[in-house]
């Protein structure tokens, strides 16, 4: 079998995040072994809009909860719109209640249905 690469390892948890939360390239990075490749998650991110599945990149931000990715997408205020459609707050490009909405795939989330 052939093995996943780095990016298909990234798109594969990010499809995960549930509508409503978040995840951080750290994270994703920390999970897919890789725990120094915060950044290459964020060239991951930035890539995904030729992937043929749809990646929710919008719900990938920094590990201090802010859109530093904003500027990968068509519009600069398209993942903000993105993540407040999901019912999330964002003030000054700071996602609001930033802890309670954070999602980790490798831990079991009491959130999820």
């Amino acid at each position: 079998m052939e093995e996943k690469s780095f990016f298909e390892k990234v798109y594969e948890i990010a499809r995960q995040i549930p509508f409503g939360r978040i995840c951080t390239y750290g994270i994703i990075a920390k999970h897919i072994g890789a725990p120094q490749a915060a950044r290459m998650v964020g060239w991951a991110m930035n890539k995904c809009g030729s992937e043929k599945l749809y990646v929710p990149a919008h719900r990938v931000v920094n590990r201090k909860g802010l859109l530093t990715g904003k500027h990968h997408f068509a519009n600069s205020n398209t993942m903000r719109e993105l993540l407040e459609s999901e019912g999330i707050e964002i003030i000054d490009d700071q996602i609001q209640n930033f802890e309670k909405l954070i999602w980790n795939p490798g831990i079991k989330d009491k959130r999820a249905k």
